[in-house]
């Protein structure tokens, strides 16, 4: 009987620490909402347009912190954010599936370019590996293999570095040293890119808002080359501006905006 009572109270105890670990939080339109956003978005003033915009059409703040979008799901999982911007759609759906994210809508849509460098203009222009102007992203890769020519790889749990991998996969070559390294993850992949004149893939918007010579786009339009930004919530965390963000964006307010940002299209219903 003792133990049964123990047990009870055991029991009872740790219910009331879980409801009031849940109590904890819950959050109020008067609290700001944390949105983690994937770097690449802010780097090409996509996540700033959203901050800006929501803030205007409904008074809410909105505070923003960069990272890669495997590191921001990770947070959104521990109840660290309220919600994350993402263009990581297998991690994403993972976190969906296990039931700790909701509400996971596409708000935009872009692409990524592979750019590289190119000297001179129009019929003269080339490049090292002599891929300029394809539309094969995985022929072109193979093209830079085969030449030994300098690539910088993204870094680990981006949503670029992530995307990168069925890219490899489609030129069937394995990317190795020494023609092809990591990207220093404390500065720009594009400016690193231009001082070692080697080729990397970008997103079309972060290449917009910091073209760089010599390099230039070399391929774009292979379908393989698209990406889609997701909004989603965090179940551990109940901030009423979190859903209200959600039908915001996803909204027609939400879509103009996200078509007025170079290298960024509006998300289809």
């Amino acid at each position: 009987m003792r133990r049964r009572l123990l047990l009870s109270l055991a029991a009872a105890s740790s219910l009331a620490a879980s409801f009031t670990a849940r109590a904890a939080q819950r959050k109020s339109l008067a609290d700001p909402l944390l949105m983690g956003v994937e770097q690449a978005m802010l780097d090409s003033g996509l996540g700033q347009a959203f901050q800006k915009g929501f803030g205007r059409d409904t008074g809410v703040a909105v505070q923003i912190s960069g990272g890669q979008s495997a590191a921001l799901i990770q947070a959104l999982e521990r109840g660290e954010i309220d919600m994350a911007m993402t263009n990581a759609p297998e991690l994403e759906m993972q976190l969906e599936k296990q039931g700790l994210a909701h509400d996971r809508h596409r708000v935009a849509l872009g692409d990524y370019v592979l750019i590289g460098p190119v000297e001179g203009k129009g019929k003269k222009a080339k490049d090292p590996a002599g891929v300029l102007g394809g539309k094969d992203i995985g022929a072109a890769l193979m093209g830079i293999a085969n030449a030994q020519a300098r690539f910088l790889g993204n870094n680990g749990g981006s949503g670029a570095a992530l995307a990168e991998l069925p890219l490899w996969r489609a030129s069937k070559v394995a990317p190795v040293a020494p023609w092809y390294v990591t990207a220093d993850p404390k500065s720009s992949i594009i400016a690193q890119a231009a001082a070692q004149n080697a080729y990397a893939v970008v997103e079309r918007g972060v290449w917009l808002s910091h073209v760089t010579k010599p390099l230039a786009i070399v391929v774009e339009g292979d379908p393989l080359l698209a990406t889609e930004v997701h909004v989603m919530r965090s179940f551990r965390v109940n901030h009423p501006a979190a859903k209200l963000f959600t039908a915001w964006v996803s909204g027609p307010q939400g879509r103009r905006v996200a078509a007025s940002v170079r290298g960024w299209r509006a998300a289809a219903n």
